[in-house]
């Protein structure tokens, strides 16, 4: 898909606002970027999410394994990426610590600056916002991103959101991993239901082999083609009806002692997702 025209003008980022962009919540919201309108500095990517239901935008490797982190974590209920700042609020703190605002290059318009991930947490009644910029750690050292962040970070101190840089550094690679494997699982798929769910579920509780054979098995037992009871367990590891230890990289060839069973005596809708 063709890339749209970079330059931004006063009208460019009115169509924007009019269009919705950086507006709405969970399945409503729109970032201000997609993958279309910049070059990424990396593989940009288009995921599904859990939380919200809409595709997100995610501009490189390195927001994408970020977002997955946000996606596993439970008390995380809303991510809005590349979520715009208020443009008379950055020029002000610009011209306050007489740092020069990021403008179009050509036609000389203040951009729209933009945090790449703003969050939503719910802790029991409690509902608390945190903003999170993401940089690779090779390019914490240059001047003018440094400024950037000095806008960045003021624009939220005076919001009262918890701002923060992450980099590659912070990033746990095996539980990215073991997400990213996942992700794609958690829905049901055409050749799942419910029944066969909670069937592969009881078979599983009670195997005693290493988890590849227990997958063979139950393949070969309910005459499924092969992978489908692989697909089953990724489906109720993602929605942890079946749970590991997400920090050590999950392998079939383990034993099937690795695995924990919650949910007890589950029935076919308690295991509907």
């Amino acid at each position: 898909m063709a890339k749209r025209k970079n330059q931004w003008t006063e009208a460019k980022i009115a169509r924007y606002q009019k269009e919705g962009r950086g507006q709405g919540e969970l399945s409503n919201y729109k970032p201000w970027l997609t993958i279309q309108d910049v070059p990424s500095s990396g593989r940009a990517h288009r995921i599904n999410g859990w939380k919200t239901k809409r595709i997100h935008h995610l501009l490189s490797d390195l927001e994408r394994n970020y977002f997955y982190l946000l996606e596993w974590a439970d008390e995380i209920i809303d991510i809005r990426e590349q979520y715009p700042l208020n443009r008379e609020k950055t020029l002000q703190i610009s011209e306050t610590k007489h740092i020069k605002h990021p403008l179009d290059t050509t036609s000389q318009t203040p951009i729209v600056l933009t945090t790449d991930f703003f969050i939503t947490l719910r802790k029991g009644n409690n509902i608390s916002y945190l903003a999170r910029t993401i940089k690779p750690s090779d390019q914490l050292n240059d001047a003018r991103i440094i400024e950037k962040f000095e806008i960045e970070c003021k624009y939220w101190d005076e919001m009262k959101v918890d701002w923060g840089i992450v980099s590659e550094k912070e990033l746990p690679q095996d539980v990215v991993k073991n997400i990213e494997w996942l992700h794609p699982s958690r829905e049901i798929t055409d050749s799942m239901d419910h029944q066969l769910i909670s069937d592969f579920y009881h078979y599983i509780h009670d195997c005693t082999e290493t988890i590849s054979e227990c997958l063979r098995h139950f393949d070969k037992i309910y005459h499924l083609d092969q992978g489908s009871a692989l697909s089953l367990l990724k489906h109720l590891l993602a929605t942890k009806k079946i749970t590991f230890d997400i920090n050590i990289p999950f392998s079939v060839s383990n034993s099937i002692s690795l695995l924990e069973f919650p949910i007890k005596q589950p029935n076919e809708k308690r295991l509907a997702t």
